[in-house]
């Protein structure tokens, strides 16, 4: 079995998609499976080396509070020539960017499989272009074998569909999350070290976890901060301001040393208010024996149902009894083991070992159901309603690119030569 392990976000900077697919990637090499990874590229001179393919374009778009990606891809002949060379038997696409995913999925003979990471409720994006959701569901009817939701939450817009679906969460590396990685030398002395890792933007809510930082003796904590984004001088400037003790804005950190800083933390906390499916930075955190406290969106509710980490969940925004929750924390030595040694506990069940072979059996299910099957024609009135949704972004200058033009035109193109377009 060849696998084409699909993103449809860059992987120039961080992100939870990206780290996913490293890690199914990596596990699937580990079982002797043939894999490689398909990525749009966002600058020249992008190189991750002979695993990733570099095919189409990526934009960065604002998306619900977060840093998205729109992805395109101008060279349509180039499509052939990867699927052709590469013969994968399986493609599993990673969220869905539109229109590079129609593409791809036009050409496809493979299995297609799609996993959906992202929690789309409330998105504004998605209320100024409803029509894109609307053509998520036809598309997945048409062409898509089977659906992966990491939480339940990221399967609720797919109701409609009758193919095959079920929640496999994200996964772990156990090797680099773990309490036996090295502490980093500096934070290590009598002060409580609190935690943050993400990007830096309005999502996130890192603002939220300062505020509550401000209101906590800090003469014994060490608030450390590790991400880059969009606020990140604001919230320095706010730090400073307000006269904030002890905190590090450490800047982006790499894969590799990312553990150390868990391993550091007494405390981790992600103040998320909206659009987390999953949560994957508590269970590293929780894998590395570190105790976490978090902002009760969707995501994190799921994740931590039933732990003794359920507790320590806050209402988003909540500055004022997150400080309580951490207080309660620094104050409280025993509680911190007793949830230290709980989250490793519960950290085992999301081992990539487990998490790939439960990817791998869900494979083997749609293949079987795919085979009993004949295949669907993409509706014509589908196609249509694609080319006025990318007229609207074009009109509202989300993306300002002419090249998306010719895109409209290789479309209309291939459907008049295949006779489906008047």
């Amino acid at each position: 079995m060849k696998i084409g392990l699909i993103s449809f976000h860059s992987f120039a900077k961080p992100g939870g998609v990206k780290n996913h697919i490293l890690g199914l990637h990596n596990q699937f090499k580990k079982a002797g499976i043939e894999s490689k990874i398909i990525a749009p590229r966002r600058k020249h001179g992008e190189n991750y080396g002979k695993d990733v393919i570099l095919l189409g374009t990526s934009f960065p778009v604002d998306f619900h509070g977060t840093q998205s990606d729109f992805c395109i891809n101008f060279n349509a002949p180039a499509i052939d020539k990867v699927l052709k060379a590469e013969k994968f038997d399986v493609l599993h696409f990673h969220n869905f960017g539109v229109p590079s995913a129609f593409q791809i999925l036009e050409k496809s003979k493979a299995l297609n499989i799609l996993t959906f990471h992202a929690d789309i409720k409330g998105s504004k994006f998605l209320k100024n272009f409803p029509g894109l959701l609307y053509l998520l569901k036809e598309i997945t009817k048409w062409k898509v074998d089977g659906i992966i939701g990491v939480a339940n939450l990221n399967l609720d817009i797919f109701r409609g569909y009758k193919g095959p679906k079920i929640v496999i969460p994200n996964g772990v590396d156990l090797t680099e999350f773990n309490p036996q990685v090295p502490k980093i030398k500096k934070f290590q002395d009598d002060k409580i070290n609190i935690l943050f890792t993400g990007r830096i933007e309005e999502r996130k809510g890192l603002i939220y976890l300062l505020e509550a930082y401000k209101s906590l003796p800090q003469s014994n904590l060490r608030l450390i901060i590790v991400g880059e984004g969009n606020l990140k001088e604001d919230c320095e400037l706010w730090a400073k301001e307000n006269n904030l003790e002890n905190v590090h804005f450490e800047g982006q950190s790499s894969q590799k040393k990312l553990p150390s800083y868990f391993a550091t933390a007494d405390i981790f906390v992600s103040p998320a208010i909206h659009g987390e499916s999953f949560g994957i930075v508590l269970v590293e955190a929780m894998a590395s024996g570190t105790p976490v406290i978090a902002f009760a969106n969707q995501g994190y509710k799921s994740l931590l149902k039933g732990t003794k980490s359920e507790d320590f969940l806050v209402p988003p925004k909540n500055h004022k009894l997150l400080a309580e929750k951490i207080k309660m924390l620094v104050e409280n030595k025993a509680l911190r083991q007793k949830m230290s040694k709980s989250g490793i506990e519960e950290a085992q069940k999301y081992s990539w070992e487990k998490i790939a072979e439960e990817v791998l059996e869900f494979y083997r299910l749609c293949k079987d159901k795919k085979e009993k099957q004949k295949k669907t024609i993409f509706p014509l009135k589908e196609i249509n309603k694609m080319l006025q949704e990318i007229d609207k972004i074009l009109e509202k200058k989300v993306i300002d690119k002419k090249d998306i033009l010719n895109w409209k035109k290789d479309i209309l193109g291939w459907l008049k030569k295949n006779r489906l377009y008047p």
